[in-house]
């Protein structure tokens, strides 16, 4: 790829944009060239960057899979979607970003990894749960129908198709042939490239770089949240990670070669994002399900039409954010059920008003006077049953005392459970919740969050003090 836009951007054009999205799989923010990573793993995304927005704060809504995936194809946090954890379908009425594209005229695609289509299958999703794509090349549970080089995905009409060759350049190809194939070009495009990589392969709990790409990174840069906690298996994976990283960058560079060829990547708005992060078994027993930011924070960035300048962009973002910013930036109207809101208007000297949504809940209202707000909502399950913030200098998390956390999407009564002061400790190694230095504090994060999981579309909680556990009575007190 080489750069092509001026930093006021191309010429307009007056057919609407394409829009494409580049979505991989438990990728961490810092693993790329624009958060500070040395090893020169994405140069065509850090140059994407240059000519577009980085989201230098962008948050999941919750760190695993199918919820996360959710809320990228709605605009809606997981509860309000009904895919609070892994295995459930997203509900086949839901508005979604297919539907609104193909509504406003566009051919939609989807390739890769879909996870939403609940447990009843691995591979072929039924139409009715493929939430309005027309084109669909795509396997429900891709980690459990494809290897490193061995892929299988499933057409339209549920027939298998097998793909020689390393993943993540089989996916690529696919696009390609999507951007390339015959078809009316006043009429625009909405794929979604959904990716295995950079998550492990889960027959073995590996994560199997091209041949030779481990190798490069034998001797890998270490985040500092991961060399400071110890344990986990980071050690054993990082290189591997890397070079799925490494791999991942070169098809976006092929994807992005394919559009400048057909003289359309200065009329399509990528949007590059991923499910959550990866704390590499530092955190708890997996990879994600953590409030830290190793499973919540994500590298996101666009470039587009509406979308040029090499922006830093400072502000919380959370995922629901990004499917209105889609529809925005291609002139589409935003479903009022969206729940979050536009960064268009970051971008043109707004506070990040929608002019007709609410920030919040999608309900309606004027909030063109709105502030963006200073903190991100994120839920947690599997692991627990959890609500937090993220805000800048305060990660704060409450959990559900007995939930059950594979079953119960919510609680009626939480109580704090994590407090860490980001400006002093960045990769969340002291636990400030017991400290009562900081009641103050946490009073405050107690309402504030209350008032985000009302806002959400949840009944109103209770929040309470944490509690520390009993102690154990020994024999010599009794």
């Amino acid at each position: 790829m080489t750069p092509s836009a001026s930093p006021s951007g191309p010429a307009t054009s007056t057919r609407r944009p394409n829009v494409l999205v580049f979505f991989t799989d438990q990728q961490r923010w810092d693993t790329t060239g624009l958060h500070g990573n040395p090893l020169g793993l994405t140069p065509v995304l850090d140059r994407l960057a240059a000519e577009g927005v980085s989201v230098d704060r962008s948050f999941t809504c919750q760190p695993v899979c199918a919820p996360s995936r959710a809320s990228l194809q709605t605009g809606q946090y997981p509860t309000t979607t009904g895919v609070f954890r892994n295995g459930l379908p997203l509900p086949r009425d839901t508005p979604s970003l297919a539907r609104s594209f193909r509504d406003a005229g566009y051919a939609t695609g989807y390739i890769g990894k879909w996870h939403l289509a609940g447990d009843h299958t691995s591979g072929p999703v039924p139409e009715e749960d493929r939430a309005g794509y027309d084109h669909w090349l795509a396997a429900n549970l891709l980690e459990f129908t494809s290897d490193a080089y061995e892929t299988t995905l499933y057409d339209g009409s549920g027939a298998p198709h097998r793909f020689g060759g390393y993943r993540a350049d089989a996916l690529g190809t696919a696009a390609i042939d999507f951007i390339d194939r015959d078809r009316d070009r006043d009429r625009p495009f909405f794929l979604f490239l959904s990716f295995l990589e950079p998550h492990h392969q889960n027959s073995r709990d590996d994560y199997p770089a091209p041949t030779g790409y481990r190798d490069r990174y034998a001797t890998p840069w270490v985040p500092s949240d991961l060399a400071a906690l110890g344990g986990g298996n980071w050690a054993e994976h990082l290189p591997g990670y890397y070079g799925m990283v490494r791999r991942l960058d070169e098809v976006l560079g092929r994807v992005v070669s394919a559009l400048e060829r057909r003289g359309e990547l200065d009329e399509t708005v990528i949007l590059f994002t991923s499910d959550h992060g990866c704390h590499f078994k530092t955190r708890n027993d997996e990879y994600k399900r953590s409030v830290h930011d190793a499973s919540l924070r994500v590298p996101t960035v666009l470039r587009g039409p509406g979308l040029w300048g090499g922006v830093r962009l400072p502000e919380l973002v959370s995922h629901v954010d990004l499917p209105p910013t889609l529809l925005r930036a291609a002139g589409v109207p935003v479903p009022p059920e969206m729940q979050g809101r536009s960064l268009l208007p970051l971008l043109h000297g707004g506070h990040g008003g929608d002019g007709g949504h609410d920030g919040h809940n999608g309900h309606g209202g004027d909030r063109d006077d709105a502030e963006w707000p200073q903190e991100v909502l994120f839920q947690i399950s599997e692991s627990e049953v959890g609500r937090g913030l993220r805000t800048d200098r305060w990660k704060y998390a409450a959990t559900a005392p007995g939930a059950d956390a594979w079953n119960d999407p919510r609680a009626e009564r939480y109580q704090d459970a994590y407090l860490y002061d980001l400006h002093s400790d960045p990769d969340e190694l002291i636990n400030l919740v017991a400290d009562p230095a900081y009641e103050n504090v946490l009073e405050e994060l107690r309402r504030r969050l209350v008032r985000r999981i009302v806002d959400s579309g949840e009944p109103r909680p209770t929040v309470t003090a944490h509690e520390p556990a009993p102690k154990a009575v020994s024999e010599d007190t009794v």
